[in-house]
């Protein structure tokens, strides 16, 4: 059986904890690997040796270091293939989703190579008699990142590229679900030139997260997760004084107004609902259109559409729309939930329950769901199930549908389909949401714009990528300077390289 170590100052680490974690084969349900667990003294070695290398680091100019994340991008793109292939092992994600995956965070990476400009401070020449004033913004030291199942490239690379890239030494631990692209982004940033240590990557379960939250030499936490574990660790890290950036889960609503182009919308919501099995935090799982002929006509699109979806392992072609969820739990919580939403009234327009896929009856695969008539008290409306699962709620007016976003506990993303310009911005000004899509279903910002939900989505008052992942990764030194005034004889005529 294969076994999954951690990389710690710039080699595979075996771990002497004696845990593993299994590492399923979605598709199969077949262990593939397994996973070794850190002890918290590994994990506290491990920090050790980052807090040594990043005084080095935090110390290299800031281009020398973007000249790291360029040679980095260009490693990604030449392995590109392997890197989806090993993600969609793991993952059960089709191989062009996991090459999506890996592409949106190189593309942080690419805004990472412009760390120089970001990192600049601001300067006021004679703000006194004689006295300049300016500022420097300066790594906080060793930080750490905490990523999910659900993207295993993009997510590590949108904590680690900012990190890195200001100066600090990260500590990152990802998924026990499949931990493999993680560590291979570490070799290819050692190829690249990152120095050892400077990235470390730690295995483990709730332990290893605990010893990170404890360990003082840590500065700040990012996490991407479920909403309970990300306010337990924005509460824990808070406690102890670091930073903390803490993402979670979302309901992410679309808006269908009576004069938008309904086929745009349909296509629109089968893929931001289905794609990836629905394993995504921006997943549109709510369709809300508006008045009961908007509705029958979209429930009439939607059928069709949703009926000729092809499910199965990424093996099968780039045809395949979706493959399996990440778990056999992760199946039978999603089969719980639609059950509970026919319990309670929802009508089951597209039953996926009995899907079974012939030569893979023991893999994790879901057949898609589509609900409609599902009410604001239903679990399957209040819950992120997760799944392949759209829930339809019939609104009677603009005002009702965007009151139920509103009115949601998450905040993650919402959509709006509309061919009328005082609408979608009524809509994107008032919404209380934190990304916001117009004739666009999964609204995820560009690198160099800010990502992040509002309300139960998000904890922290800082977001991930863009200009705010360089100010949460570093912390602002304002120095004011007297100097005597006068010119010193003696010069240099040529000119200086820089080191």
């Amino acid at each position: 059986m294969k076994e999954i170590h951690h990389w710690i100052d710039g080699q595979e680490h075996k771990g002497a904890s004696g845990r593993f974690s299994d590492v399923f084969n979605p598709a199969t349900g077949e262990v593939q690997a397994r996973l070794s667990l850190a002890t918290k003294a590994e994990l506290d070695h491990a920090v050790e040796r980052a807090a040594v290398a990043q005084v080095k680091w935090g110390a290299t100019n800031p281009q020398r270091r973007a000249r790291v994340m360029m040679e980095f991008v260009r490693l990604i793109n030449r392995d590109m293939d392997k890197l989806a292939e090993v993600l969609s092992s793991e993952h059960g994600k089709t191989i062009p989703d996991a090459k999506g995956d890996v592409q949106r965070g190189l593309e942080v990476i690419e805004f990472c190579i412009g760390a120089p400009h970001l990192l600049k401070g601001e300067f006021t020449d004679s703000a006194g008699p004689g006295i300049d004033m300016y500022s420097m913004r300066q790594p906080l030291g060793v930080v750490a990142g905490i990523t999910p199942f659900n993207f295993p490239a993009m997510i590590p690379l949108w904590k680690l590229g900012p990190a890195l890239a200001a100066g600090n030494a990260m500590i990152l631990k990802p998924s026990e679900r499949d931990p493999s692209v993680p560590l291979m982004l570490a070799q290819l940033l050692q190829e690249a030139g990152l120095p050892d240590g400077v990235l470390q990557v730690v295995n483990g379960d709730k332990d290893s997260v605990d010893a990170i939250l404890d360990n003082p030499v840590i500065q700040a936490v990012g996490f991407v997760g479920s909403t309970p574990i990300a306010q337990y660790i924005y509460e824990r890290a808070a406690a102890t004084g670091k930073r903390a950036q803490c993402f979670g889960g979302a309901k992410n609503h679309m808006i269908i107004m009576p004069d938008a182009d309904l086929d745009q919308a349909a296509d629109a919501l089968v893929g931001a609902g289905y794609g990836a099995a629905g394993e995504r935090c921006m997943a549109i799982s709510v369709a809300v259109p508006v008045g009961e002929k908007t509705a029958d006509a979209l429930i009439e699109r939607l059928i069709p559409r949703i009926e000729k979806l092809k499910v199965g392992p990424y093996t099968a072609g780039n045809d395949v729309d979706y493959g399996p969820v990440v778990t056999a739990a992760a199946k039978q919580n999603i089969l719980r939930l639609v059950q509970s939403g026919i319990d309670q009234g929802a009508e089951l327009v597209v039953d996926g329950r009995d899907f079974n896929l012939q030569g893979y009856e023991n893999g994790f695969f879901v057949g898609p769901h589509l609900f409609d008539r599902v009410t604001p008290d239903m679990d399957i409306y209040k819950t992120e199930i997760f799944g392949p699962v759209l829930s339809t709620v019939r609104a009677g007016s603009y005002e009702e549908a965007i009151g139920l976003a509103m009115s949601h506990e998450y905040g993650n993303g919402t959509a709006i389909y509309t061919r009328d310009g005082d609408t979608a911005r009524d809509f994107a000004s008032r919404i209380n949401i934190g990304m916001v899509g117009i004739n666009v279903p999964i609204p995820v910002p560009l690198a160099y714009h800010t990502f992040g939900g509002w309300k139960k989505s998000g904890f922290g008052d800082l977001n991930q990528h863009g200009p705010d992942a360089f100010r949460f990764y570093t912390r602002t030194k304002t120095v004011t300077a007297r100097w005597p005034s006068g010119i010193k004889e003696g010069g240099e005529f040529n000119f200086r390289a820089m080191d």
